[in-house]
């Protein structure tokens, strides 16, 4: 393993999230109220509330995944950090990686709250607990190669355009797809739940948790499309993502 590759992503995301931590201590409550927040409503409305915690792990994965990575090109107009980066013998990859494990460090305390609360409730078990942590890595995975790499095209965009487009892909994402609720609402159309990260990864994590019903071949479909769009949207980043101007 290349050291430097690793001294470089945890550098990197050392400095985007120790910063915004000591400035702003309340954002560790702001980021857990970003996945909770539906939990409200599914109490409410009588839903079903398994479906709902598993969906608050994996939308705060995903949210945190694709709207930081979006929204940090606005935050450098100003501190100018990427720039600086750049003119470094930094791999695009370093900055990638690191710029979406910084959102992860401050989301951690709220992905621990939502797992214990998924144990408790029990909407996860252990073993589906070990099964679900690869599957959420690889939704994380594909929504931080997509938000980079769209990040790169708008380096000249403003700063509410930016934020703009990475809450309305956040949000979109996390919840319209059938990650808060269950993908059986969808009928005969429930094959789409596939075709997002967010709904794939919710539903892997459900079948795994005995709380959704697939077969063997559906499964292996599940994973196929998963891992899929993970590698395809990482090559993305290392191949199309425009680091330097040219």
């Amino acid at each position: 393993m290349n050291l430097k590759f690793v001294k470089d992503t945890l550098t990197i995301a050392t400095l985007k999230s120790v910063p915004d931590f000591k400035r702003q201590p309340l954002m560790l409550a702001f980021l857990g109220l970003i996945g909770s927040f539906p939990l409200f409503f599914v109490v409410v409305f009588g839903g079903h509330l398994n479906y709902a915690i598993i969906g608050a792990l994996v939308g705060t994965v995903g949210l945190m995944g694709l709207m930081s990575t979006i929204q940090d090109i606005g935050w450098d107009k100003y501190v100018k950090i990427r720039e600086i980066i750049v003119a470094m013998p930094v791999h695009p990859l370093s900055y990638a990686l690191g710029v979406a494990l910084a959102p992860m460090v401050l989301t951690f305390p709220a992905l621990l709250f939502f797992t214990a609360l998924a144990l408790l409730t029990g909407a996860l078990t252990l073993a589906s607990l070990l099964w679900a942590i690869p599957v959420m890595i690889l939704c994380w995975t594909t929504l931080s190669s997509i938000g980079f790499v769209l990040s790169t095209y708008l380096q000249r965009t403003n700063v509410y355009t930016l934020n703009n487009i990475s809450n309305l892909l956040g949000m979109g994402l996390a919840f319209l797809p059938p990650v808060y609720y269950p993908e059986e609402t969808l009928g005969s159309y429930r094959w789409i739940a596939m075709l997002f990260p967010t709904s794939n990864a919710a539903g892997l994590v459900r079948i795994y948790s005995g709380s959704l019903e697939a077969t063997i071949a559906t499964i292996a479909l599940r994973w196929l499309v998963l891992l899929s769009t993970a590698v395809v949207c990482a090559a993305l980043t290392i191949t199309k993502a425009r680091w330097r101007e040219e």
